[in-house]
């Protein structure tokens, strides 16, 4: 059975970049009938914070997405790890190194000791090597010491086929005897990786190329160890507009943050998926369709641009297929609990006829909301009109009148009557509908007028009207 994971660590929020390499872990699993699991990274003790796993989880649950069997969190996998470095040690494939920073310092130069740049480990301790101590003083030592991997010295190269990139050949005099337990008893990642994915029985590792890098040297652990080899498949990163890797300044990068700007989970999950990965020309895509269509094989190599207009584009679409009552629901738990108190004076009908008035004119559920506070609040600053104010008040009057009179009031007795006003005054209809919008709204970008005031109800459009005609701002 195939079995994929996704691995994040909690040393911060779930980014968008990691959100698309969890989806498409997802998405191969549900499209193949395997399974998808996550596992918590937590083997870095002082950045990772409970606050972050939290929040990872909360962003895989606002996008509908789980793990089909418990949450793994890695530093409980500790004593595995470190029974499988043991019987490393046993036979021969690692070996304890009691090489101070002093003594790489010395013998390898500067660098090697402060990190200004790497110089490759020179196997002094290994076995029937001239380590820094004897046979007899290794056992009876209690000096710190680190665990090294034994890179093989009958081996030219690591090869592996990468699902999206093709074959990929790394030269083993690339590597050196790399620690795989530190001095103070900890594993490093590419060790303890290693021996996570063997026992959740993972068959594909689908992740960022960055860890392209990591490949060969958990190759070899994977060898080294007896453990079966899955396949690997390296995405393409996601790239800012200048062709550089994402950063702040080109999007959120935290997944919450799109949640709290009012996006649309799925949208967003339909926008991360497409970058990178293709089915034709199709841009929009059911969950079931995703699930139906996706194959690595459609996956590109090349880094994909984050573009922000299409995602609000494709979360607009999202938007217009919601019903209102979806939309205001996800808007105060996503985005903002008090809104319904903020235009409380407004009727469950009259906020949902609004909702689906002004769904076809905003991007996000904060740009809606953005628009209904206000409207409910009243204009209090109006865009300025061109023309005669005197008479544009005269029609005002009429058409405040008029109003009153209706005993019919939905959207089309209000346009039918407005439309006959403008008949017997022999005046074009925008020279009535224009300064109503004003009016109403305080600006001209507005929905159907009509619409708008048969929600708002006749009287209180009509006093709108009629604090616009008395002058309390100058028409």
């Amino acid at each position: 059975m195939i079995r994929v994971r996704f691995a994040p660590s909690p040393t911060g929020h779930l980014h968008i970049g990691g959100l698309r390499a969890a989806l498409f872990n997802w998405l191969f699993a549900r499209n193949t009938n395997g399974k998808f699991l996550i596992r918590i990274e937590d083997t870095d003790i002082e950045r990772s914070k409970p606050e972050y796993t939290a929040s990872i989880l909360e962003s895989f649950s606002w996008v509908g997405i789980a793990s089909d069997e418990a949450i793994v969190i890695q530093t409980e996998n500790k004593p595995d790890h470190m029974l499988v470095a043991a019987r490393m040690l046993k036979s021969g494939t690692a070996y304890k190194c009691y090489c101070t920073q002093e003594e790489v310092q010395t013998r390898l130069g500067t660098n090697a000791a402060e990190g200004a740049g790497y110089v490759m480990y020179d196997k002094k301790c290994r076995p029937a090597n001239n380590g820094p101590l004897s046979s007899s003083e290794i056992e009876t030592s209690e000096r710190p010491y680190v665990i090294r991997f034994k890179i093989p010295d009958t081996q030219h190269e690591v090869s592996f086929n990468d699902l999206i990139r093709g074959p990929i050949t790394f030269p083993i005099d690339q590597f050196d005897d790399f620690i795989i337990v530190r001095s103070d008893g900890s594993p490093m990642y590419n060790f303890v990786v290693v021996v996570d994915d063997a026992m959740m029985r993972i068959s594909h590792v689908i992740r960022g190329e960055d860890h392209i890098s990591n490949t060969p040297k958990q190759i070899l652990l994977y060898e080294a160890c007896g453990f079966a080899l899955p396949q690997f498949a390296h995405l393409p990163m996601i790239l800012g507009p200048d062709g550089h890797r994402l950063s702040k300044r080109d999007a959120a990068t935290s997944v919450l943050e799109y949640k709290y700007m009012g996006y649309v989970a799925e949208a967003l999950c339909n926008y991360l998926v497409r970058l990178g990965w293709s089915h034709g020309d199709q841009e929009i895509f059911t969950r079931e369709e995703l699930i139906t269509h996706f194959s690595l094989d459609h996956v590109g190599k090349k880094g994909a641009i984050f573009d922000q207009k299409k995602l609000d584009w494709v979360n607009s679409v999202y938007m217009k297929q919601l019903s209102a009552q979806e939309l205001i629901a996800r808007l105060v738990r996503d985005c903002d609990v008090t809104f319904r108190e903020r235009v409380h004076g407004w009727s469950d009908t009259q906020v949902q006829g609004l909702v689906d008035l002004y769904k076809e004119r905003v991007t996000t559920l904060v740009a809606l909301r953005d628009v209904l506070v206000p409207l409910y609040e009243g204009p209090i600053v109006y865009t300025q009109l061109d023309g005669d104010s005197a008479q544009r008040a005269q029609y005002m009057r009429q058409a405040h009148d008029r109003l009153l009179q209706l005993d019919d009031t939905s959207a089309m007795a209000i346009e039918q009557e407005i439309k006959k006003m403008c008949t017997e005054l022999a005046i074009a209809l925008p020279l009535i509908a224009q300064p109503l919008r004003v009016a109403l709204t305080g600006g001209i970008q507005a929905p159907g007028i009509f619409k708008l005031i048969a929600i708002l109800g006749i009287q209180e459009s009509c006093n709108r009207i009629m604090k616009y005609v008395k002058g309390e701002v100058h028409g």
